[in-house]
């Protein structure tokens, strides 16, 4: 009876907490400073201290803050505070506050990912008071959702200090599955500068509408040449690079021969392919086109700008860090159970390689709930999580 009443407290406590999340709109053009005021004062209630890490113009912030003995390697546990906007959605409930129906939990960011913030701040107190051997971090940061942007000066912060964390646990939803290697990306901007002219005199001017076309195109090939030949690598639902055009902008009207044309493109990476080398390629495919336009107007040009690029995560299957975190959800080892994958990035790959520290992601609900309208977590995932996290501080308060 004990145990199924602390059950429901814990319960309770972290849909407050979710509730209390939600209702800030932390959408990755505001600010998060409200939300992050909220959390530093929750908790200092409880008797932690926690540092804000300030974007340039102090308008955004990544929060850290450590339980348990310091100076030592603990386990962070790792999350964003942004979310994508719910403009042009059309949502049913309202979106920056919690709605409760039949087992979900409704809201901007219930699953991606306040619903994992709010039970590791939910599970604060019972920390606090456990006789922890290990140390755990919390990490929380801004503005992840336009290319893991704020965490970056989490990191620089984190390689200033003397013991870095041993293990980071990033809580994106994978239904409390374990994953241990995800895709890099890679964004870019092409902005075609042609020469204007009357339509009805097309052959004197440089349609910067074709010449974007035409390396829409040849990005498309080199889609399809991948699907096709690979290289591949195993334990992906897409198992190879994907590449696509997302939007494209150009022209006035269509009696004018347009000059300017610009078009955003990406590539989610498997980690046997450096995005760069696709870019390198890329630029070799302009310049050809390149030399065409300067045959009649030598301000023509073709510029190539990345706007978001993020690597890839892969830890090693036999590593201590999956078995270790695979006890935590309570399910078997990976040699008797296939590691969950995802088809979107983290900041773990930044962890990973910055600062060399073992991740995985592993939170609840799921991301095919994320960014849609009427975004939902479930109460059972919720739940599991809880769990998990009891599991963690059991576990890190064996000497």
């Amino acid at each position: 009876m004990h145990n199924a009443m602390n059950h429901c407290l814990k319960g309770a406590s972290s849909l407050d907490i979710l509730r209390q999340l939600i209702g800030f709109d932390t959408t990755s053009a505001r600010s998060n400073l409200a939300l992050m005021a909220w959390v530093q004062g929750y908790l200092s209630r409880h008797g932690v201290k926690s540092e804000l890490i300030f974007n340039e113009d102090e308008t955004k912030a990544n929060l850290y803050a450590t339980i348990g003995p310091a100076g030592r390697a603990g386990v962070m546990l790792s999350g964003h505070t942004d979310t994508v906007p719910v403009t042009g959605q059309h949502w049913t409930r309202p979106p920056h506050s919690l709605s409760e129906d039949n087992g979900r939990l409704y809201g901007r960011g219930s699953a991606d990912m306040k619903g994992f913030i709010a039970v590791a701040l939910a599970a604060v107190p019972a920390m606090q008071a456990a006789p922890l051997h290990t140390p755990i971090h919390l990490a929380l940061s801004y503005d992840e959702e336009i290319g893991c942007v704020g965490v970056r000066r989490l990191i620089e912060s984190l390689r200033q200090q003397p013991i870095k964390p041993g293990l980071c646990i990033i809580g994106e939803p994978t239904r409390m599955q374990v994953v241990n290697k995800h895709k890099g990306k890679l964004a870019a901007r092409v902005t075609v500068r042609g020469k204007a002219c009357h339509s009805g005199m097309a052959p004197e001017g440089v349609n910067a509408v074709n010449h974007a076309a035409r390396l829409i195109v040849w990005l498309e090939q080199q889609a399809k040449k991948r699907q096709q030949q690979g290289p591949f690598e195993a334990g992906y639902d897409i198992p190879f690079s994907s590449i696509h055009t997302g939007t494209v902008q150009g022209g006035t009207a269509l009696n004018i021969v347009p000059d300017h044309c610009s078009f955003v493109f990406e590539m989610r990476n498997i980690a046997a392919e450096d995005p760069r080398d696709l870019l390198a390629e890329l630029r070799t495919q302009a310049d050809v086109q390149l030399r065409e336009m300067h045959q009649l107007d030598d301000s023509c040009g073709i510029d190539i700008d990345i706007t978001s690029e993020y690597p890839g995560l892969s830890t090693a299957e036999d590593s201590e860090a999956i078995a270790f975190v695979s006890q935590l959800t309570g399910r078997p080892a990976p040699g008797d159970a296939r590691l969950g994958n995802i088809n979107f990035g983290t900041e773990g790959g930044l962890f990973s390689q910055a600062l060399q520290i073992p991740t995985l992601v592993c939170g609840p609900g799921s991301m095919d709930q994320g960014h849609k309208p009427d975004e939902f977590i479930e109460q059972c995932q919720i739940e599991q999580c809880q769990a998990f996290m009891g599991r963690l501080i059991e576990r890190l308060s064996i000497p």
